[in-house]
């Protein structure tokens, strides 16, 4: 199997400084642009499903996928962005000044109340996996998802139920594309992590200062 992990364009609430977790933001107009830039990309690779995040700037990233390949986009909410309970809406500089206990982990991965756990993290990635296997194992498979949630995936495919233990090391831009590709062995090659070469200058340099 071939899955092609991607993130959604940039949003409202990545143009504002947001953490936004499960908060539905829309796409920005220049996430807009991405997604079509991203469209593109994709016209001539194989693809034979496309899922995506329910969560609104995923989705519509991932349906300017499917308009480029004339396929359907089917949603699934077990690749949405890691709920992020009280810290969602706020900006970094907010979620230190209330959550300072939040400076000393991951945002990601605080163990506040209200936050998904590492442990709820890592029952989604495994059955994610487990779904993959079952339905995908010699498909070529999109998943349009958060920057969160696939760096936390990348790290359990390499590290199993120990990923929480490591620093996870992954920067994952706005449409940028990660793949990864089973053998019958079902052990993961990455061909490659966060490109995003199909992006025009204005978003690579907008991402390089850390805008998206």
């Amino acid at each position: 199997m071939n899955l092609y992990l991607i993130r959604h364009g940039e949003s409202e609430g990545n143009r504002l400084g947001k953490i936004q977790g499960w908060h539905n933001f829309p796409l920005s107009d220049l996430g807009k642009r991405q997604a079509l830039q991203l469209g593109d990309f994709f016209k001539h690779i194989h693809l034979d499903h496309i899922y995506s995040s329910d969560l609104t700037r995923a989705y519509d990233t991932a349906i300017a996928i499917g308009s480029y390949k004339d396929q359907t986009v089917h949603k699934w909410e077990k690749v949405r962005e890691v709920n992020l309970g009280p810290l969602q809406g706020l900006t970094r500089k907010e979620i230190y000044e209330q959550f300072p206990q939040a400076k000393e982990k991951s945002i990601l991965t605080s163990g506040l109340e209200g936050t998904e756990s590492v442990e709820e993290l890592t029952k989604r990635c495994a059955y994610i996996v487990d779904q993959l296997k079952r339905a995908h194992h010699k498909d070529d498979v999109a998943i349009v998802s958060h920057g969160g949630f696939i760096s936390i995936f990348l790290m359990y495919l390499m590290l199993g139920e120990n990923w929480g233990e490591v620093h996870r090391p992954f920067q994952i831009g706005n449409t940028s594309v990660t793949h990864i590709e089973w053998t019958e062995s079902w052990k993961p090659l990455f061909h490659y992590v966060n490109r995003d070469h199909h992006l025009t200058t204005e978003a690579i340099a907008s991402q390089k200062m850390g805008l998206l």
